[in-house]
């Protein structure tokens, strides 16, 4: 797909152009963050773990009483073919369920039907300085979502807890910020899952820390066990992490990438790690060039 060919949306079983694609105003996605989405990534014209995000999808809209108007089969045939109505052979799919039209208030039983639409445009979030020399992170005074308010585990439309995370980042001159939970452990950051490096092991905070259910992170704690690196899910705290090896984040959008420095601390070497960098070569030649769509 080149820049100038015109995006296309599918949309409650339609594809339309971007432009004309839209959703109610009165739309509890747009009003009340009442939705749930997914990020998916292509890469060589396969859309990668594209059942585990499905399944994810489907067990989200569960856990928060949400009816999707297709089934996965279905669901996974519109991907398919907005990847290939956008002639996008590598790049990134954002798939969302919104609540639906309905009335002012909060009662999402007021919303007759839920609205699903699938956008699959490019994403390039890091240059290739960061992936070679990690990035900076700071700690966010945001706390992450304490679980019994909100679950992480949903990927939920309500991001603002996530956003107000990146704005002290941006603020702070860089691009992504650690968030600790409730307990004051490390949690996650806010678009990517946090590990970390010590004595040749490898720790991720659990899910019980609040984090979302990662799909990469699932994907690399799998590569880092068939290359005999021990992984730990377990709780750390930040000065745990700031005296770590190496550390890296893991994400749909920034695949497995370094981190060079948290705050004034920096991390290892300042540089990104050879564990990082082997996890890292490891995920680049699993999605190279057969990526597994289970």
């Amino acid at each position: 797909m080149n820049d100038t060919q015109e995006k296309l949306v599918w949309i409650d079983g339609q594809i339309l152009p971007a432009d004309q694609a839209a959703v109610s105003v009165f739309d509890h996605g747009l009003l009340y963050g009442d939705g749930i989405f997914e990020g998916i990534r292509i890469y060589n014209n396969r859309i990668f773990k594209l059942a585990s995000h499905l399944r994810r999808l489907y067990e989200g809209a569960q856990s928060i009483d949400l009816k999707i108007q297709f089934d996965q089969d279905r669901l996974a045939d519109a991907l398919r073919q907005t990847v290939k109505a956008n002639n996008r052979e590598n790049g990134y799919i954002r798939l969302v369920v919104t609540r639906g039209a309905g009335t002012l208030g909060l009662d999402p039983y007021r919303c007759p039907k839920s609205t699903t639409f699938i956008i699959v445009d490019a994403i390039k979030l890091y240059t290739p300085e960061d992936y070679e020399n990690g990035l900076p992170i700071i700690t966010a005074k945001t706390m992450r979502n304490h679980p019994r308010a909100l679950n992480s585990r949903v990927k939920s439309l309500n991001y603002l807890n996530n956003i107000m995370g990146k704005v002290e980042a941006i603020k702070a001159g860089v691009t992504e910020a650690l968030m600790l939970n409730h307990e004051g452990n490390v949690s996650e950051c806010t678009t990517e899952n946090i590990f970390m490096v010590r004595d040749n092991q490898i720790f991720t905070p659990p899910l019980s820390a609040n984090i979302l259910a990662g799909i990469t992170r699932q994907t690399v704690i799998e590569l880092a066990v068939q290359s005999d690196l021990p992984v730990h899910e377990q709780d750390f705290t930040r000065d745990q992490l700031i005296t770590a090896d190496e550390a890296f984040l893991t994400g749909t959008a920034a695949e497995v990438l370094g981190i060079s420095k948290v705050d004034e601390h920096i991390i290892g070497s300042g540089k990104r790690g050879p564990i990082t960098g082997q996890l890292m070569q490891a995920f680049t030649q699993l999605v190279a060039e057969n990526a597994p769509e289970d």
